[in-house]
């Protein structure tokens, strides 16, 4: 084998979290051996779903210097408007606003098209890293100071570290023997991109119905990404839809907000729960991204919990090669895992809370939901700590969080 299948890291997992760990670690390491493993060729995706980039996470990209790439096709979310109603209601009353930025002239998230995220990546990411892709993980095991990965092909790749970021069914995770705590929701996740009449003037709108939340976010243009929560009964329908009915189910929704709409892209669901990694860490693994956690999609903080992931784990493992020392010790993995165990179950916490409160027609609990909103929606120092919060924005913490190179 010589050289040839032994590396320093070796990612499993080309999405977003993946690429962006492999390059802050080819960035900060001067001749460290990046592999990045994927089960399918590693390209731009086709569809135009897109993620909110929340402000503190978006520091990552600027320290890492793909930000203005990125920032040239994105749309900053200026303010959001949250509405209530319940099952038939006519009207959707306006509870509470969030406008204004993080900080003068920040915005507190940007809607970033995905296949523009992944294309910045990967161009910036060039050949710092070797590709192994498509390639199937077969094995994982440990021997002393190196791990060990088979894949389908018969190659046999080592490193002191292997960091899985193969998503939410992680292959990986499963070979280490590590289980996952959560719940279903009974929930689907519908997603799809729309075209509007009228502008949204950076406006994200998000309208909490009995079955979920309803959310459109602002894209460049008048265009705007739907993402919005159904029962799994009623999600069938939907999906069955051409996108003319599904244009004018959207429009009764939605109300005269944008006008009329037209959908550009086909609906996609996705089965949605609560799925938490009992352990981030086994010997010489870690879990970033979906394969440590998914959480609900009611606070747009998936994307983003991954990214924190990547830039707790790259400053533990970079640290650790400066210093001489093994970077995929326990030591080193355990400071990782203590770092993103705690914000991992807030936020776990939270948006599973969220969920439980709105996703309801129960008439006290609304009654007391919106009289809970409306106190927020009059209480400056409150609406400020929790957009700093949405925002991600937080002091001593990882480095790339800050905007600080490592």
């Amino acid at each position: 084998m010589g050289d040839q299948g032994r590396f320093d890291v070796i990612i499993v997992g080309g999405g977003p979290v993946g690429l962006t760990l492999a390059l802050a670690l080819t960035q900060s390491a001067r001749g460290i051996r990046v592999a990045l493993v994927d089960r399918r060729p590693l390209s731009v995706p086709r569809d135009n779903r897109a993620s909110a980039i929340a402000a503190g996470v978006r520091r990552v990209f600027e320290a890492l210097g793909v930000w203005p790439d990125m920032l040239a096709q994105a749309q900053p979310i200026h303010s959001m408007r949250i509405t209530d109603s319940g099952e038939g209601d006519i009207s959707r009353p306006l509870f509470l606003t969030f406008d204004g930025d993080v900080a003068p002239g920040e915005a507190f998230a940007h809607m970033v098209p995905n296949k523009v995220s992944t294309q910045v990546l990967m161009d910036k990411l060039g050949d710092a890293a070797r590709i192994i892709a498509p390639a199937e993980v077969t094995g994982y095991s440990t021997q002393g100071d190196l791990a060990e990965l088979a894949l389908t092909d018969g190659q046999l790749l080592k490193a002191p570290l292997i960091v899985a970021a193969d998503g939410g069914q992680s292959a990986l995770r499963g070979m280490a023997g590590i289980g996952v705590t959560g719940h279903d929701y009974g929930q689907t996740g519908l997603v799809t991109t729309i075209a509007h009449d009228l502008p949204h003037n950076g406006v994200a709108y998000e309208h909490f119905r009995p079955a979920g939340p309803f959310a459109s976010l602002p894209l460049p243009g008048n265009r705007s990404s739907l993402v919005w929560t159904e029962r799994h009964d009623a999600s069938k329908r939907y999906l069955d839809l051409d996108n003319d009915a599904l244009a004018g189910e959207i429009e009764a929704v939605m109300g005269a907000t944008l006008g009329a709409v037209s959908v550009e892209e086909k609906l996609m669901g996705f089965p949605l729960r609560l799925q938490i990694a009992r352990a981030f860490i086994a010997p010489r693994l870690a879990l970033v991204g979906d394969a440590a956690h998914v959480v609900h999609p009611i606070a747009g903080q998936g994307l983003n919990l991954g990214l924190k992931d990547v830039a707790a784990l790259a400053e533990v493992v970079i640290e650790a090669v400066r210093l001489g020392l093994d970077h995929g010790s326990d030591d080193v993995l355990e400071r990782y895992q203590s770092w993103r165990r705690l914000d991992t179950a807030s936020m776990a916490a939270m948006t599973d809370g969220l969920n439980r409160l709105f996703s309801n027609d129960v008439a006290p609990v609304r009654a007391l939901r919106d009289f809970g909103l409306g106190l927020v929606d009059r209480a400056g120092p409150v609406k400020t700590a929790l957009i700093r919060t949405a925002a991600g924005v937080s002091s001593g913490g990882p480095r790339l969080l800050s905007g600080l190179p490592l």
